[in-house]
């Protein structure tokens, strides 16, 4: 096969490989679109009802912004809560999957559990866990808890996996155990990138929060969407102006505590 691609031919003519991937993803896009089955008329036609809709949205009804400041401490406390739940159990399992650390069979396992994880949908995690616990935070908590295991395990993994191997190599040779080298070898190393990927999740855990409040989880998403639910949409649209206030500092303050965490 690297014979057929170094041939005199593509030697020659270098405009062929660029051409015969593009024609291929052209391929893969119009597959993909014709498995859509978009209907572009009724797109077409459907602006009127887009714009209705937009339209009721404003103005914004700010008699309602004491009960979405309420809504959106709740959804900050969930996800303060949930991320860090999820960041302490993510830490053992990122650590069970890497391949620098673990045994074939422990990673293989660790592995299944992310995967497992990832593989249920925050709305389902959110239904289970008002079926347990009832309508309210405490579900909102315990889904984002679950669902940030399934993401910040992976990315714990991936940072661990690219750790310098010399440190590790230097410490097995003077005869340490899996933990030493977990404890002194890769923990200095991956905690600013850690740090890091927690703030991001943390972030995104707000959004996430909001979403969750769809089935009755708590936070502001659960008033967006009895605000909805009784069209009232002016008073949805005080609730999204709301987060998205409070969304936008946070990702300020944590960009920039993140470009810290990377020059340490």
């Amino acid at each position: 096969m690297s014979k057929s691609f170094n041939s005199p031919f593509l030697h020659r003519h270098p405009w062929v490989m660029p051409l015969l991937i593009i024609l291929i993803m052209l391929g893969v896009y119009t597959w993909a679109l014709q498995g859509l089955k978009v209907d572009f008329e009724l797109l077409q036609n459907s602006w009127p009802y887009i714009t209705d809709f937009i339209v009721r949205l404003f103005p914004p009804d700010w008699k309602v912004v004491d009960i979405a400041i309420k809504a959106l401490i709740e959804t900050i406390q969930m996800s303060l809560w949930g991320t860090s739940i999820g960041a302490i159990l993510s830490l053992p399992i990122a650590v069970a999957s890497s391949n620098n650390v673990a045994p074939l069979w422990l990673r293989w396992l660790a592995n299944l559990l992310q995967n497992s994880v990832r593989s249920v949908p925050s709305i389902i995690l959110g239904l289970i866990f008002v079926a347990a616990t009832g309508l309210g935070a405490p579900a909102g908590t315990l889904a984002l808890s679950i669902y940030t295991i399934g993401y910040l395990a992976k990315f714990y993994q991936q940072a661990i996996e690219s750790v310098d191997s010399r440190s590790l190599e230097s410490l097995q040779v003077i005869g340490a155990s899996r933990m030493q080298m977990a404890h002194y070898g890769i923990l200095p190393q991956v905690l600013p990138l850690g740090l890091g990927y927690t703030l991001w999740m943390f972030e995104y855990n707000i959004r996430a929060a909001s979403v969750l409040g769809v089935v009755g989880a708590g936070g502001i998403g659960f008033q967006l969407k009895s605000y909805i639910d009784g069209f009232e949409y002016n008073k949805a649209t005080t609730m999204m102006l709301v987060l998205l206030v409070v969304v936008t500092v946070i990702d300020i303050f944590s960009s920039k505590l993140r470009r810290h965490l990377d020059s340490m």
